[in-house]
């Protein structure tokens, strides 16, 4: 049987580690994109794609492609597309269509266009149709776009995987989960090494880290997208999904993965979703104050997502927060090697230590570096303090 063509979009960054974790679930022809890695299996090989991930945002069946020139183009593109071969007439729909120099000028009418042409091959093959449920669908189309170029896809994931099913929050978390676990990915965090998240918030870092220290697979706890297309087989999905439940570690005898906030709400959030993902055997939280607290082994990897803001005030405490904060990891960490996210341009100067790696990502539609910052006692940097209404520097 031949192989078939996914595509798996990543916040922007982290297609590389992306790309190692596709080949080790055993994708072929592997091909990385800008935002994205594409790649081709049997179909099974989405259900373990969706199951295993710790990186991709969602894992798309391409069921279609061709070159267009207006919408009358995609129509029929969309429309030559077996529909009903893939899911039955009374599932809900949603379409969303992605553009890059696409020269059709509005994605809206193309969004309505694809979901006439899927409506007129159901009507044609089986005399009915399916209904459209935008907020939350059996089945997604998806649809890219290009300058000349229409490729039409089927979601497996459903549901974005960021959206692991843990979070019991109903905020937004600053930190998807999946940009949380390509931070430990590029860190070169893969378990084993002390880990330790101080500004933990919600604990997206640390529960992410708990879940490869417990070698939980991200998706346990939750629904997939192709358990609604035609080609699922509920049996083999089940054996997959107990052969990874089979493979999680016991808890510890002391946990290697550590959280501590400033804040008493954060460490009570924190450790409700540690008890919601099942690995808060695996953490150890407390309530500390990063500036104060000392390591809780004497080496390791420290990974955070610091506090940043565009409002004049925030820069204002954060040009002194930052060279506060270098002192402290000067004093407590030597030995520990810290990577920070952040998307302020000034933090690599403020800290002042030597950030040894800079690594462009994207936080959703914020530009970002993740700094690798090495702790090693007596080697630090001088550095000057800046004035505490400084304004922020170059990076």
């Amino acid at each position: 049987m031949a192989d078939e063509r996914f595509f798996a979009p990543c916040p922007r960054g982290l297609e590389v580690p992306l790309e190692g974790e596709l080949a080790a679930l055993g994708a072929r022809s592997i091909a990385r994109a800008d935002g994205g890695v594409a790649f081709e299996g049997a179909l099974e090989l989405a259900c373990h794609a969706n199951l295993e991930s710790r990186l991709a945002s969602r894992v798309l069946w391409r069921v279609g492609s061709g070159r267009y020139r207006d919408e009358r183009d995609v129509h029929a593109l969309a429309k030559s597309v077996p529909w009903p071969r893939h899911f039955r007439g009374d599932r809900t729909l949603r379409v969303d269509v992605a553009a890059t120099r696409s020269p059709l000028t509005s994605l809206e009418f193309a969004t309505l266009t694809v979901k006439d042409a899927v409506c007129d091959r159901f009507r044609a093959d089986t005399g009915s149709r399916p209904s459209v449920d935008k907020r939350a669908p059996d089945v997604r189309v998806h649809v890219h776009l290009t300058a000349d170029v229409a490729t039409i896809y089927l979601d497996t994931s459903g549901e974005p995987l960021f959206k692991r099913g843990w979070r019991r929050d109903t905020d937004e978390a600053p930190l998807r989960e999946n940009l949380a676990a390509g931070l430990l990915a590029l860190a070169g965090w893969r378990g084993g090494a002390p880990l330790l998240d101080p500004m933990c918030g919600s604990g997206t870092i640390a529960i992410e880290a708990a879940l490869i220290a417990a070698n939980r697979a991200p998706g346990l706890g939750r629904s997939f997208g192709f358990q609604k297309l035609a080609w699922y087989d509920g049996p083999t999905w089940q054996r997959i999904r107990q052969k990874a439940r089979d493979r999680i570690a016991p808890p510890p005898h002391g946990p290697t993965v550590f959280a501590s906030d400033a804040e008493s709400g954060a460490v009570a959030k924190c450790a409700a979703n540690a008890r919601s993902a099942s690995v808060d055997a695996f953490l150890r939280i407390e309530r500390a104050d990063v500036l104060t607290r000392p390591a809780p082994a004497p080496s390791g990897v420290l990974v955070s997502n610091p506090p940043y803001g565009a409002r004049l005030s925030d820069r204002e405490w954060l040009a002194t927060f930052y060279p506060r904060l270098g002192d402290a990891l000067k004093r407590h960490f030597a030995g520990w090697y810290a990577w920070f996210l952040s998307g302020d341009p000034a933090l690599a100067k403020r800290i002042g230590l030597r950030v040894a790696r800079r690594i462009p990502l994207f936080n959703g539609a914020i530009e970002c570096r993740l700094y690798g910052i090495p702790l090693v006692a007596g080697r630090h940097e001088p550095r000057d303090a800046p004035a505490a209404n400084a304004p922020p520097g170059n990076p």
